[in-house]
């Protein structure tokens, strides 16, 4: 089966896309600059990689590299420098969500496509009666001012949940919800709840980036895990 990953040179996409390598699928990723990963990866033969910034494609050009896709999977993020936050495009992750569902629909493929997006905790499932307190509706209220990533975020999960919905038959989604990222070199164990079962803001649980990769990678290559999590916004977090 044949995956596409944008957002591959990330610490979760590099753990995204060696695992998928690990279990035999061929991946096509979409990076800036191919030297940001590590060379062992760049030379396998599964691997096929588009040097550009995933906005600069054509619509064309993302759908001939969607076409014939099992999956695809967003680790799309802004650099944490002052461009990054508050520089162009401010609807990275958005707009190449929108852009990516789009291509896939144009192939008109035989199966729904699996759209796998890496989001936050901090992001509320609107779909679910996810009760959060007055300080931490202040706090995120605030975010949405200062922080233009957050937004990105909100409105990329707001797509798959309005636009994409529950019974689109070319496309079905899943955006995971990770608590505080952390780095660990082994996947351990987690767990995955619907809805955060701590606050985000003020009592943050963590998961590592590894952790979050496996959960991506399950999903995409486990049928049974993707029954249960399909048009959800599963929140994950490290045991």
């Amino acid at each position: 089966m044949k995956i596409l990953v944008v957002g591959a040179t990330g610490a979760t996409g590099q753990h995204l896309i060696r695992q998928l390598l690990q279990q035999g699928y061929d991946v096509i990723v979409v990076v800036r600059s191919a030297e940001k990963l590590p060379e062992s990866v760049r030379n396998n033969p599964r691997l096929s990689l588009v040097e550009a910034p995933v906005l600069n494609l054509s619509d064309s050009e993302l759908a001939k590299l969607t076409a014939g896709c099992h999956a695809v999977a967003s680790c799309l993020g802004h650099n944490l420098t002052w461009k990054g936050i508050y520089g162009e495009p401010r609807k990275l992750v958005t707009d190449a969500t929108r852009r990516l569902c789009k291509a896939i629909a144009v192939n008109t493929p035989d199966k729904p496509v699996r759209y796998v997006l890496m989001n936050t905790s901090g992001n509320r499932n609107r779909d679910l009666d996810e009760p959060i307190s007055f300080a931490q509706k202040c706090v995120i209220g605030l975010l949405r001012l200062l922080l233009p990533p957050h937004v990105d975020n909100e409105k990329a999960a707001d797509y798959l949940r309005t636009e994409i919905s529950q019974d689109n038959p070319l496309v079905e989604w899943c955006a995971v919800r990770p608590d505080n990222l952390i780095d660990e070199d082994e996947v351990t164990k987690y767990e995955v709840y619907p809805s955060p079962i701590r606050s985000a803001i003020f009592n943050a649980g963590k998961v590592s980036r590894i952790n979050v990769a496996h959960f991506m990678a399950s999903l995409i290559g486990n049928e049974e895990l993707w029954e249960e999590w399909k048009g959800q916004m599963p929140v994950i977090y490290s045991e």
